[in-house]
């Protein structure tokens, strides 16, 4: 009995391992401020301007060509993934470093319609 309970110690452990593990990757929703937003999926990107594009990825960096029509267009930027919740942003050589945060679920701002009757 007590190798049993040990073995499923040891699974969860593994387990809940494995999803920490899951989270240390630079892909997801990032945002800077209330206004700035990027999205990293694999070598996939989705721009603070709102563009597709592809770039270099792996588990803790991406880098990509900012896209023709867009502020900066043709320079490099480089992230590189400081921690679970956290990464740094610049646009190579000499862009200014900026730090940018997960983004927190999007929250409806739309209130309750009182007008009418509920039920």
């Amino acid at each position: 009995m007590a190798i049993r309970g040990a073995a499923v110690l040891a699974a969860i452990g593994v387990l809940a391992g494995g999803a920490a593990a899951r989270a240390d990757v630079i892909d997801g929703a990032w945002c800077r401020g209330a206004a700035e937003r990027l999205t990293i999926d694999g070598p996939a990107i989705v721009t603070p301007a709102g563009t597709s594009t592809s770039g270099s990825y792996s588990r803790h960096y991406f880098s990509y060509v900012v896209p023709p029509g867009e502020q900066g267009a043709g320079a490099t930027v480089e992230m590189r993934l400081l921690n679970e919740e956290t990464m740094q942003r610049r646009a190579a050589p000499d862009g200014a470093v900026e730090t940018w945060h997960r983004c927190t679920p999007a929250v409806s701002s739309r209130k309750p319609d009182d007008s009418g009757p509920r039920g």
